[in-house]
């Protein structure tokens, strides 16, 4: 299984920024694709969460400004990212899942930087 992830890079405040990640060798159904992000010194934490049945889950900071969407044909999912602030300055990292029997199997990219200067 992998995620590819793309689209980090740095940008200055107020700005935006898109992500892409594409999911390749799992198949459908995956319920949830999304993205999480850690900043230096930080916990791991939700930005966003697209399921199979329609619902996005976001986090309190990012509601507003960012827009998460999902293409389940491509098995894609997007990050629009608008009103960029410093503090969304983190390693963006990609993430899916899906029901299997007896659990539930949960992947992950390999991150993508967005740097937000002030």
């Amino acid at each position: 299984v992998q995620l590819q992830a793309s689209g980090g890079g740095l940008v200055r405040a107020g700005g935006s920024l898109s992500l892409s990640c594409t999911v390749s060798g799992l198949m459908n159904p995956i319920f949830h694709m999304g993205w999480y992000r850690q900043a230096p010194g930080k916990e791991r934490e939700l930005v966003a969460l697209v399921y199979s049945t329609g619902k996005v889950e976001y986090s309190d900071f990012v509601k507003g400004r960012f827009t998460a969407s999902r293409d389940i044909a491509k098995n894609t999912v997007l990050l629009q990212m608008n009103s960029l602030k410093p503090e969304d300055t983190a390693v963006y990292y990609c993430n899916a899942g899906k029901f299997v029997a007896g659990g539930y199997e949960n992947h992950w990219g390999q991150g993508t930087l967005v740097t937000v200067s002030s």
